[in-house]
């Protein structure tokens, strides 16, 4: 079974904020890949709080094939918002989820896709917040009616690097997609 994760919180007052980026995507890529692709692809966003999304995904991964169909779609500070970026086989980057994630399975071989919230000055550099309780504040708070709608427009693009992660390989995916 392909497995499509996406982390967030659960609870209305987590909905959409910048923590919440692959559970608002995977809502997203369900809805844009439709019928066929619903049937061969589960969708997840786990109930448990981010810091222990593994408990959620381990019972569904059980074997090496399992991990080869795993795909985690997850926020990233580090990256500006509506880019995104395919890896595979890397550590959690200090993303607690991820980590939670990498420990359940004892396996980092498996996909993710990171998703930009850092904004960005005109000048194009990325305008991150420093250090932790500033971070904390910035993840955990709402996203601008504008950068949703980035969010948003960059569903296409993540529904398209999912179907080609599971048509052609993760290798042509990353090639194209990043």
């Amino acid at each position: 079974m392909k497995l499509v994760v996406g982390l967030g919180n659960p609870g209305k007052e987590y909905e959409n904020t910048r923590h919440n980026t692959g559970r608002i995507l995977v809502g997203l890529v369900e809805k844009k890949l439709g019928g066929k692709a619903t049937k061969s692809i589960k969708f997840l966003t786990p109930d448990t709080f981010m810091n222990n999304s593994g408990k959620a995904v381990a019972p569904l991964v059980k074997s090496k094939k399992d991990l080869k169909d795993l795909v985690v779609i997850y926020d990233d500070i580090d990256l500006p918002i509506g880019k995104m970026k395919i890896s595979f086989n890397r550590s959690s980057g200090g993303h607690n989820g991820l980590g939670s994630i990498i420990k359940a399975l004892k396996s980092e071989e498996f996909l993710r896709i990171r998703i930009g919230i850092a904004p960005v000055a005109p000048s194009g550099k990325i305008r991150k917040p420093s250090g932790e309780k500033d971070v904390i504040k910035f993840i955990l708070g709402e996203f601008k009616k504008s950068e949703l709608e980035t969010i948003k427009k960059l569903s296409k693009k993540v529904a398209e690097a999912i179907e080609c992660i599971f048509t052609e390989s993760k290798d042509k995916a990353m090639s194209l997609y990043n």
